[in-house]
């Protein structure tokens, strides 16, 4: 079994410790830095499978940082986990809104991040529930294809985060399926994932401005949550 990277860009040597020691019986391979700028230069010389991301980092924060990667198509799709002790909503929105995957506040248990880490490497390999073994969707000109983890509008690449994807997969395989927030994070997160309801919000707002014009089959439900209308014709 081939070894899973994640990289912690952690500047605290005791968290570190702390983390390197929890993930011991994990078997994933991992790589410490202590700023954004070692995690880069780290990251060019050998891929991760999940980035963990403190916020308050000497030099450039986490934001910063998370706007690098997000910038590069080698980086882009990996998934990224926040972690601060700043835990205020606008925060954590901030983070979202960036292309953050998930957000943890610290303190935090090693086994939730853990768990966290897992989620996130379960997105990438397993297909949404109810999608069975079917790796090709499409509506309109909206296009996913989970085996290369590829979505298009057209004949154009969009730049989804893995949430997002994610998203777009879970609303794909139930097209006119009214699904409340909760349903939503269930599906695509697993049930009693701990989330705000503006968070879910910001995410949906992200995924409809990636997907231009088709951006409008995501209909807002009142007082529900959101479906996928098919195309009109």
């Amino acid at each position: 079994m081939v070894q899973k990277r994640i990289l912690i860009i952690e500047d605290d040597p005791d968290i570190q410790e702390m983390l390197s020691f929890a993930m011991q019986k994990e078997r994933w391979n991992l790589l410490m830095a202590s700023s954004g700028e070692e995690g880069l230069g780290l990251l060019k010389q050998e891929p991760a499978a999940c980035i963990i991301l403190d916020l308050m980092l000497p030099g450039m924060d986490g934001f910063a940082v998370l706007k690098k990667f997000k910038q590069d198509a080698r980086f882009r799709g990996i998934p990224v986990i926040m972690t601060t002790a700043r835990g205020e909503e606008a925060d954590i929105v901030v983070g979202l809104e960036l292309g953050a995957d998930d957000y943890v506040v610290k303190p935090y248990s090693p086994k939730v991040l853990i768990a966290r880490i897992r989620a996130a490497l379960r997105r990438l390999e397993e297909p949404v529930e109810g999608s069975g073994e079917k790796t090709l969707w499409q509506q309109g000109k909206l296009r996913l294809d989970t085996a290369r983890h590829e979505a298009y509008y057209g004949e154009t690449l969009l730049d989804l985060s893995a949430t997002e994807f994610a998203l777009l997969q879970h609303f794909l395989a139930h097209p006119d399926q009214v699904f409340s927030r909760a349903r939503i994070i269930a599906a695509v997160r697993g049930p009693d994932y701990p989330v705000t309801d503006r968070s879910v919000d910001v995410q949906i707002l992200g995924l409809r401005k990636k997907l231009k014009d088709a951006g409008d089959l995501i209909e807002t439900i009142r007082g529900v949550g959101y479906r996928l209308a098919r195309p009109r014709v």
